[in-house]
């Protein structure tokens, strides 16, 4: 072949070697990235260790929050165990060893483990799994007589959980962890009670499946079943279980259920890498990057990974934002933790360090080059069996819920506080970050060792509100809203309708509907009231994410201006007789779960005997 030595066209050839170069997007230390937050974690659980030998609880980790002794804290017995496979660090070897010995005392004569301080034994399944995955490594440095002592409590913890586990006894999320537990447990201790009991439980989960892939089985139990659906939940345990069962039993069947639902829940991973997890059941406990006591999106990612490549990238960028909820190596509740609360409970630290221990020993890259996820193409997604949907402009990406479960306990549920009734759950502006969350309608301590006092919060989530002597009355409490969903040139819509409702589900006389209108610009809500049986003062309300950068200044008395970063943002109300008003209480705007702040902005519409119906439109746009 003949070297062609034209000047102009070397020059070509060489923009285009250049070119091609800085279109390849640069890769990332995914498996380093992993190890160096685990390592942040477990430096900062060992230094809650209990290490007075004469102590009944030596070995124990100490939560400074809930001044006690979590038994599920010894489930950092793995990602000390991996911390010492990894590097050699004896002080490691020796504090997961402890740990375990500590954890073996604390079990009950039938092999379970209550989930101390409360009575609930459902955990056993999270303490086997971690217990097993130790002695898989240890077991070379224990003595004779600890081998016989860690065997005989890890096969009185499985032989509970054959007994017991069952969807009628636990949420959905316990009965796929045991499928993975037992088949763990079935590697060091082989029984074929074990594997046929995890298949058992993993095809009962699997039964539970929406015809969008969707578990049902975190919310309350009719008959003998529960339903609804917590995105947290399932991406965090359930399908990781799941798929660990059926990696291990070579379940393909089984697996090829995971692989399909797992993609419909990768749409719920939001462009900074945060988790959608506002508009689930147990939301309460969402803390943006995941739920607070769930374990982590990485050990599911990083087991599917050779499955999609779109895996990998979804778990760094969750890692990546799960840093900035952290301190000193603890995981806070959200991303202000630390401007609104104080030291957190350690739950969420030592779930996510097992995550992440087995995510690392999972992976079987050790770099990645990202690649786009569902959240950076612009479009509609609607998820019909979940009734809502998520959007993607060039700058926003929002959720829309009208998701409708109804729990059996009403009012007295923890499930029915969630946001729903078209309300926009979560509402992401690029260079921005959250402009708008959500969180309980009112806030309840439904477990009081996991839910921070919390006195005279308001709800972050928009809403639409009156309280008269009847009682409150909002579209959060109207579970059985009707939705259109639609997308044309560029813009996405959203239609809803509903009537206003109290905490029991009785509608109060005012109906109303949104309309929502998505540009790369500007996101429109327009506000319908109809007056049917009364009339009366209505507030639509419009909380704003508060970070430390952010202000908010009144231009007229139809705007404000609203600036974070880089990036400034205008709220104006744009047709309609109603009073717009800042800061009213803005002290109250504050939430535990998701650690956040607003800055609430309210449309007071007054009530007018003239008309049955009133609109109002507002919309934030972008400026700068």
């Amino acid at each position: 072949m003949k070297f062609h030595s034209n000047p102009r066209i070397l020059c070509l050839l060489f923009l285009i070697v250049v070119a091609a170069a800085c279109t390849k997007k640069q890769e990332v230390p995914i498996k380093q990235s992993i190890e160096t937050v685990l390592f942040r974690m477990d430096s900062a659980l060992i230094q809650l260790q209990n290490t007075e030998a004469a102590d009944t609880n030596y070995g124990g980790i100490w939560c400074p929050h809930c001044q006690l002794y979590h038994t599920r804290a010894a489930e950092a017995v793995y990602p000390f165990t991996y911390k010492y496979h990894l590097t050699g660090d004896k002080k490691y070897l020796n504090a997961a060893v402890d740990l375990g010995n500590w954890l073996i005392k604390q079990q009950l004569a039938d092999g379970s483990w209550k989930e101390t301080p409360e009575e609930w034994t459902g955990t056993s399944t999270d303490q086997l799994l971690m217990m097993s995955l130790s002695y898989q490594i240890l077991d070379d440095y224990l003595t004779d007589t600890e081998k016989q002592i860690w065997l005989n409590s890890l096969n009185m913890a499985g032989k509970y959980l054959v007994e017991n586990m069952t969807p009628e006894f636990a949420s959905i999320n316990y009965v796929a962890t045991t499928s993975a537990s037992l088949m763990v447990l079935n590697t060091v201790s082989p029984d074929k009670i074990y594997t046929e009991k995890a298949k058992k439980l993993a095809w009962q989960v699997l039964a539970k499946m929406d015809d969008d892939y969707f578990i049902t089985g975190e919310g309350g139990r009719v008959f003998d079943a529960k339903y609804g659906v917590d995105l947290a939940y399932n991406m965090e345990m359930s399908l990781w279980g799941l798929g660990l069962y059926a990696t291990l039993s070579n379940d393909t069947a089984a697996l090829n259920k995971v692989l399909k639902s797992t993609e419909r829940h990768l749409y719920f991973i939001y462009p900074d890498g945060s988790v959608d997890g506002s508009w689930g059941i147990r939301s309460n406990k969402w803390t943006c990057f995941g739920g607070a006591t769930s374990d982590g999106v990485q050990v599911l990612f990083s087991l599917l990974s050779e499955y999609d490549d779109r895996y990998l990238t979804a778990a760094w960028r969750n890692l990546e934002y799960l840093k900035t909820c952290m301190q000193n190596g603890m995981v806070g509740y959200g991303p202000l933790h630390w401007e609104i609360m104080d030291t957190p409970c350690i739950y969420s630290t030592f779930a996510k360090a097992k995550n992440l221990a087995m995510a690392h020993s999972f992976l079987k890259k050790d770099k990645i080059e990202p690649v786009d996820l569902p959240a950076d193409k612009n479009g509609l997604n609607t998820f019909p069996t979940l009734n809502l949907a998520t959007l993607r402009t060039d700058n926003f990406c929002a959720t829309i819920t009208a998701y409708g479960y109804k729990d059996p306990k009403g009012e007295k549920s923890k499930y029915m506080f969630r946001p729903t009734g078209g309300a926009i759950s979560n509402l992401w502006l690029k260079d921005y970050g959250f402009l708008q969350a959500s969180s309980q309608t009112e806030y309840h301590r439904w477990e009081p060792m996991h839910f921070p006092e919390a006195e005279k919060v308001e709800s972050l989530t928009p809403r639409i509100e009156f309280e008269n002597e009847k009682g409150y009355f909002t579209n959060l409490f109207e579970f059985d809203a009707t939705t259109n969903f639609k997308e044309n040139s560029g813009e996405i819509q959203a239609n809803v309708y509903g009537e206003l409702k109290n905490r029991t589900q009785e509608a109060g006389g005012i109906g109303y509907s949104y309309h929502y209108t998505f540009t790369n610009t500007e996101v429109i809500k327009t506000v319908k009231l109809r007056y049917h049986s009364i009339s009366d003062t209505v507030r639509i309300v419009e909380p704003v994410i508060d970070y430390k950068e952010s202000s908010f200044v009144a231009i007229d008395n139809k705007t404000i201006s609203i600036k974070n970063g880089g990036r400034t943002i205008l709220f104006e109300l744009l047709s309609g007789n109603a009073l717009l008003t800042m800061g009213e209480n803005a002290e109250n705007y504050w939430s535990p779960y998701p650690a956040l702040k607003a800055y609430p902005l309210v449309l007071t519409v007054l009530p007018d005997s003239t008309t049955i119906e009133n609109e109002i439109s507002f919309r934030f746009r972008i400026v700068q």
